[in-house]
């Protein structure tokens, strides 16, 4: 039996799989391990490599595991679903992960510290609660229209729905009013959150180097430029700007044949948050340039000219992150490009 060279760990709340390999790929073991076992049983391994799924605390055992000196591997579960044979069940699932990692062509994902799932948490949380702030103004508008009133949509138009709701005189049964107070009192309390947690970023934007750099690209503000600094990997993970607009998500899709290049959609992969913040800073670029004009002979002017509005939003959000990734990877200040005569 030759000596255990790749681990595949299928993670989970309580029951853990492992599957152990050597250099060929012949299986060693098979185990199930409590979760207390986890980090005894890696202790007594000779250091190798441990692949697992990039999931939900992943980044915490591949610090603790490479903590005893073994190289851990975090592979996309799309890539390890492929290698599952038939059924699913965990003692597949870590034989497929332990088979993904030996793949001499596999991509892995950076483990990443505890400051960087901290600097991140903000985000998390305040995307939460702008879900919840949505959640409760779509049901004070459908609650009042069952009342025959009609408040138009937009965040513009909130504080109609607070005035209605809080009017003594108005139409609203009285039955109904404390139960309507209670989803204004929400909704207030929830923009005071959400402006506090605004209010976070915005210093951390002012005192952290990268994201002030990366404000001096157009479109890029403190929550954007935060983001970029907290949620992107490290700079060196990818070869080129194109590769990080790939793993952001800004790259079409392709249906490629028979030598016959389709692109389709963009592939929406990747770390949706950035790339949701990206497209809504390439949107009011977009929108200054259509009302103030754009230089003529520009990029931008270019594309406005000749392409749909929100084709253009989404080139220029890929765009941005590649010059976002140029700037993080040289560590300069972006320049704007001269305009051709």
């Amino acid at each position: 039996m030759g000596e255990v060279s790749t681990i595949g760990l299928d993670l989970a709340k309580s029951v853990f799989q492992v599957h152990g390999a050597d250099a060929s790929g012949a299986v060693l073991f098979r185990r199930k391990l409590r979760r207390h076992q986890v980090l005894t049983f890696f202790a007594g391994q000779p250091p190798c490599t441990v692949a697992m799924e990039a999931c939900g605390s992943s980044h915490h055992w591949a610090r603790e595991i490479g903590r005893l000196g073994h190289a851990v591997r975090l592979i996309p579960p799309a890539y390890v679903k492929p290698f599952v044979k038939r059924q699913k069940n965990d003692a597949a699932d870590a034989e497929a992960i332990c088979e993904a990692a030996q793949r001499p062509t596999m991509r892995f994902v950076a483990p990443k510290s505890e400051q960087a799932q901290a600097a991140a948490l903000v985000f998390r949380a305040r995307d939460l609660l702008v879900r919840q702030r949505t959640q409760i103004i779509n049901a004070l508008r459908g609650h009042l229209t069952e009342f025959g009133i009609v408040v138009a949509k937009g965040p513009a138009h909130v504080p109609h729905l607070v005035r209605t709701v809080e009017d003594l005189d108005g139409p609203i049964p009285e039955l109904a009013r404390p139960v309507l107070q209670m989803l204004v009192d929400t909704l207030r309390r929830l923009d005071k959150q959400v402006a506090d947690l605004d209010r976070e970023v915005s210093q951390r934007a002012t005192e952290n180097e990268t994201a002030r750099r990366l404000m001096t690209i157009p479109g890029v503000g403190p929550v954007t430029a935060v983001a970029l600094a907290a949620l992107a990997p490290p700079a060196e993970t990818f070869k080129c700007g194109r590769d990080f607009a790939a793993w952001v998500g800004l790259t079409p899709l392709q249906h490629s044949t028979g030598g016959k290049q389709k692109l389709g959609a963009t592939s929406k992969m990747g770390e949706r948050t950035l790339r949701r913040l990206l497209i809504i800073g390439a949107s009011a670029v977009v929108r200054w340039a259509a009302r103030n004009g754009a230089p003529a002979g520009s990029w931008i002017a270019r594309m406005v000219a000749r392409k749909p509005p929100m084709l253009v939003r989404v080139a220029l959000a890929n765009k941005m992150a590649r010059i976002a990734w140029a700037l993080m990877a040289r560590g300069e200040v972006y320049r704007a490009p001269a305009v051709a005569a």
